[in-house]
């Protein structure tokens, strides 16, 4: 029996039904996997039929709505369909007698709905003491050290548990990917990619592996091999619906890279915006706006994109879940050139920055998500100065907004392209510094050689 199976791993759960076990052991396994396995109806189905199969069992709420939340595609603030799942949740808990373990899990969850990241992070981990192998508060609180920018605890997060971590237990081979992600997160990229090669040899439709070891190529500018890698395994990781657009974008980078413009819009307009227009998921979502904006600052016409993303967009205007979704937002509106949207996502967070609470992304509009908003606002009006006196101080709490470091080079590139067109000698001096600052960190880039010339074409 699954019911027997998950108490003989020390992870008990509440429930007489079997069936409720299976069904929670396969929205849990999907999630890992980043694939909705269509023979069970999908993480949909699956959930459709948990509840079911008992109503009150508070793991299937937790799992249910907690991937509602980490998806960060819909606010408790907002729906109140949403906010009424977690407090379903809490009372369902409340009156029964659950583990302890469990109802950890209830208070993370509930946390991580207020925005308080960090505190739900703590009490994930303080399950992970005990229960080493809950893969559940393992995956949330990675997902929650990645709105948060958290790398380092991201990293070690995996590490504490990997040792608890036996090759016969279910799912084994993931921690491989996990952890590579955390390692080149923290720019150890030679181990990130052996860490994500092991996994990969165990299950190599693993895309969150593959994912890792395209980071790994990303942030070393090594292109062909990113190329060749992405091309070679593209057969394995497509199965994984979840994450395939991602992986796409990741190709369309190294397009992109490589000067390559017109194979970057084939892939936005075959893979990443027809998954981002299908699913409305944040993941596919930000890729495309994300992709767009680092095509436009290359000098290439997007053409009506803007205008069709902003149709998936503009609902999630008010929506201020993450500072990372709101800047990729504020691209698309920007570039659609729908400057009440901007407005209205600006005032937005302007407001809930004067009593943010314990709301994470609220703390930090003030003091990052405003000005980066503002500078983005400045450099769409050609006020390149400006840009630069607003982006520059923030260089390094950039971090903060969440995503990899490769999804926020964009506002890496938005300040070295701000400063190389500002009038401001100083700021052209500073672009060629972050330009050779690039290069160091990531030599043989022709993303930098390119830009390194036409500083060069601009100022001599």
């Amino acid at each position: 029996m699954v019911l027997k199976a998950w108490s003989a791993e020390h992870l008990p759960l509440s429930t007489s039904s079997n069936e409720a076990c299976k069904l929670y052991d396969a929205i849990l396994t999907q999630y890992v996997k980043w694939r909705n396995d269509e023979t069970l109806g999908g993480v949909e189905g699956c959930i459709s039929a948990i509840q079911a199969a008992d109503p009150n069992f508070v793991m299937s709420h937790v799992i249910s709505t907690g991937l509602e939340l980490v998806s960060t595609s819909s606010s408790t603030r907002l729906n109140e369909r949403l906010a009424s799942a977690v407090r379903r949740t809490v009372e369902l808990a409340n009156s029964q007698d659950i583990s302890p373990r469990e109802r950890l899990h209830v208070k993370a969850m509930e946390l991580f709905s207020r925005g308080h990241f960090p505190k739900a992070c703590d009490v994930w981990e303080d399950i992970l003491v005990d229960h080493p192998t809950d893969l559940l508060a393992l995956k949330f609180a990675n997902d929650a050290y990645f709105y948060m920018g958290a790398q380092i605890q991201m990293r070690d997060s995996v590490a504490r548990v990997l040792p608890h971590w036996k090759p016969h237990m279910p799912l084994f081979s993931y921690l491989k990917g996990l952890y590579s992600f955390g390692l080149l997160e923290t720019r150890l990229y030679d181990q990130a990619e052996k860490v994500a090669m092991e996994g990969l040899a165990l299950t190599p439709d693993d895309a969150w592996a593959v994912h890792s070891v395209a980071h790994v190529y990303e942030m070393k500018a090594e292109v062909d091999k990113g190329l060749k890698f992405m091309e070679s395994r593209e057969k394995d990781w497509q199965v994984s619906d979840m994450l395939a657009s991602h992986n796409y974008w990741h190709w369309a980078l190294c397009f992109i890279e490589k000067g390559q413009y017109e194979a970057a819009l084939e892939i936005f307009d075959s893979q990443v915006f027809r998954c981002c227009k299908a699913t409305g998921s944040m993941l596919d979502t930000v890729d495309a706006c994300s992709l767009l904006c680092r095509l436009e600052m290359e000098g290439v016409c997007v053409k009506d994109r803007w205008l069709e993303l902003l149709q998936v967009t503009q609902p999630h205007t008010d929506d201020h879940v993450t500072l990372f979704n709101d800047l990729h937002f504020l691209m698309v509106s920007l570039g659609a050139k729908e400057s009440g949207t901007s407005q209205r996502l600006l005032e937005g967070l302007q407001e809930l920055a004067k009593e943010p609470g314990d709301n994470l992304t609220h703390q930090l509009a003030g003091t990052i998500g405003v000005p980066i908003c503002q500078a983005m606002m400045e450099y769409d009006q050609g006020n390149y100065n400006r840009t630069v006196d607003l982006l520059l101080p923030l260089r390094y709490r950039v971090v903060n907004v969440g995503g990899s470091d490769a999804q926020r080079d964009v506002f890496n590139q938005l300040l070295i392209h701000a400063a190389m067109k500002s009038e401001n000698k100083h700021h052209q001096k500073l672009g060629r510094c972050l330009l050779v600052e690039r290069d160091a960190m990531k030599p043989n880039s022709p993303l930098t050689d390119r830009l390194m010339q036409r500083a060069l074409a601009l100022h001599n």
